[in-house]
């Protein structure tokens, strides 16, 4: 049989030249094989035959995988071409030529969340923050560490308190309330008294940069910190120590705030569970914070940081947000830049705040907002706020049927009831009934090519949880996922912004039980911003988890039932953080349940 052309280009002609010289190389160079003809170009189907040898019963049992059918004939004909036809596109991976691909190259396409023709947000900036006034300062250091941001940056910027005094306290509770929380990863003390003490000497000579000026903060620890180990939680990154500051970090001390601890994260950014242990929540210590962004939930709302930057991908900000009764600002889709933080899913994750009040979460999106080279799904934009703004005349869409089963409660019905006495205007809206859970295929199969050399390598094997809906089992499904759904899910994707659109055209934002799995899937694959809010409490008569149910491990149960905070979640426009912002302060001072603490903390 003829060589193909890769074959007599390899160990043909080329292979020769250069050895010889003169006449003998024209009798050398002749094929020993029939040459194609000339001027043919190449084809499919005429490269070598790799990989290992395959039959129709291989075809038929992936079938099930991928949920095809195929005739006995089309398995015949597939599987006896499958070695010279797609075996090769694998070379990149299982060789000869394999190229390793860095955890910083991001992929060539790229999401965009503004759909063509449709508007992107406000025009121009305007940011204007609430009264100047911050109240009489707390002697007590508990009642100054749960201050929210609005008031603490006042008292500093009027030099009431010192970064430093300021500092201390966050340490302190960091150290004394870290062993009942395990929230924290690394406590970064020296670097934190040291910015502290250089925001308090900027501060005296008159250079105030901003309300985040000597605030402390944490940060997940997915974000690098130059110097500072950023483990991901997980056992085989815990020595891992970057050299540079990821753009969120390098904008957070630009604008003077003091970094005092790296906070836990489910390993690899799935649920609370890390290489320290399980992250709880400080309000029910029985059960975990939830996740991923356990951490910074569960020391925001215990008082141990001013604020925290999370991240979500799939309900990574919300949930935590919710189970721990904090604010938390999930900003749209490439507001803020990713760059130096662990990649889970290119086109779906998101860094925001996560505080114990709405403007507060403002406050730090405005810090950390704007494209970097680093993230290129990272852009330019506006934040146009208002925290005096008259919300009046502001059209709400709510879903019915969700407010009305689970897992809405009375605390979402009476938000909903809230809104006219506001002078906000409840719009009854519906999506179509689409198997939006088919979205999680680009999350899965992301996530599989973002640790594809842990999971290859069987690293994965070292984390905590093996459970079947753990990333090491995920990621090990995720390559048989099929190449071609990818695509078309992807093309669905398109299909439920465009619906997403349609319904921002008739209200400014949605109102929605926090954690309904449809819009947690939809919006982040739409790229939408949203708000959680503290709203009330619900009693709990069972420990909640993120993990699926597992009868050989029962969750703890109460009697009598606990009392636990509960949230609800505002969508909003594409790059409309501002009005999300001036909806949510107005509900938040109508619910009065913000300033309510975890009664160990």
């Amino acid at each position: 049989m003829a060589k193909s052309r890769r074959e007599f280009l390899t160990h043909g002609s080329l292979g020769l030249v250069g050895t010889v010289v003169g006449a003998e190389v024209l009798a050398l160079v002749q094929p020993t094989t029939q040459e194609p003809t000339p001027g043919a170009p190449p084809a499919f189907g005429t490269g070598p035959a790799v990989g290992p040898e395959v039959s129709p019963t291989t075809f038929a049992e992936a079938e099930k995988l991928v949920q095809v059918q195929l005739s006995s004939a089309e398995r015949t004909v597939a599987a006896e071409s499958w070695r010279v036809n797609l075996a090769s596109v694998y070379e990149r991976r299982t060789g000869p030529r394999k190229v390793t691909l860095d955890a910083t190259l991001a992929p060539w396409s790229r999401y965009n969340s503004v759909l063509p023709g449709q508007p992107a947000g406000p025009q121009r900036d305007q940011f204007l923050r609430s009264d100047a006034n911050p109240g009489a300062m707390p002697s007590d250091d508990a009642d100054i560490a749960y201050a929210p941001v609005t008031q603490l940056s006042r008292w500093i910027e009027q030099r009431k308190l010192s970064s430093e005094r300021l500092t201390q306290i966050y340490l302190h509770r960091l150290e004394r309330f870290d062993p009942k929380l395990r929230c924290v990863i690394t406590l970064t003390r020296e670097q934190a008294l040291e910015q502290a003490r250089k925001a308090d000497r900027e501060i005296a000579a008159g250079k105030y940069r901003g309300p985040l000026h000597g605030i402390p903060w944490g940060a997940k620890d997915l974000v690098d910190t130059a110097g500072i180990p950023t483990t991901y939680g997980a056992e085989f990154y815990r020595n891992r120590i970057p050299k540079d500051d990821a753009a969120v970090v390098k904008r957070l001390n630009e604008a003077g705030a003091v970094l005092v601890a790296k906070l836990s994260l489910g390993a690899l950014a799935l649920n609370d569970i890390w290489f320290g242990g399980q992250t709880m929540n400080p309000w029910l210590l029985e059960e975990g914070a939830s996740g991923s962004s356990a951490g910074p939930g569960a020391a925001t709302a215990a008082g141990l940081v001013g604020f925290a930057i999370g991240s979500e991908t799939g309900g990574s900000i919300v949930s935590p947000s919710m189970r721990c009764g904090v604010c938390g600002l999930r900003p749209t889709f490439g507001r803020v830049p990713r760059s130096g933080a662990m990649t889970l899913c290119w086109s779906l994750d998101k860094l925001g705040a996560m505080t114990r009040g709405v403007e507060d979460s403002l406050l730090v999106l405005h810090a950390i907002s704007g494209a970097d080279a680093g993230d290129n799904s990272s852009v330019s934009s506006h934040l146009a706020f208002d925290a005096n703004a008259n919300v009046k005349g502001l059209r709400v869409g709510y879903f019915p049927r969700w407010m009305n089963e689970s897992p809405a409660t009375d605390v979402d019905r009476a938000a909903l009831a809230l809104l006219p006495k506001l002078g906000m205007v409840p719009v009854e809206v519906n999506f179509p009934d689409w198997p939006y859970q088919s979205l999680n295929l680009i999350l899965f199969a992301e996530g599989a090519a973002a640790f594809e050399e842990l999971t290859l390598n069987h690293e994965l094997d070292q984390l905590k949880v093996q459970t079947p809906d753990a990333w090491p089992n995920l990621f090990r499904q995720a390559r048989f996922l099929s190449a071609v759904d990818f695509v078309q899910t992807d093309r669905f994707r398109r299909k439920v912004a465009e619906e997403m659109a349609r319904i921002f055209s008739e209200v400014d934002v949605l109102l929605v039980p926090s954690l309904r799995d449809e819009m947690l899937t939809i919006s982040n694959h739409t790229g939408h911003p949203s708000i959680t809010i503290r709203a009330g409490f619900v009693e709990v008569s069972e420990a909640r988890s993120d993990w699926a149910p597992d009868p050989q491990h029962p969750l703890p149960k109460f009697s009598p039932p606990r009392r636990v905070p509960h949230g609800v979640t505002l969508i909003g426009r594409l790059f409309e953080e501002g009005t999300l912002g001036q909806i949510g302060i107005a509900l938040e001072g109508e619910f009065h349940v913000a300033n309510e603490r975890p009664p160990s903390f």
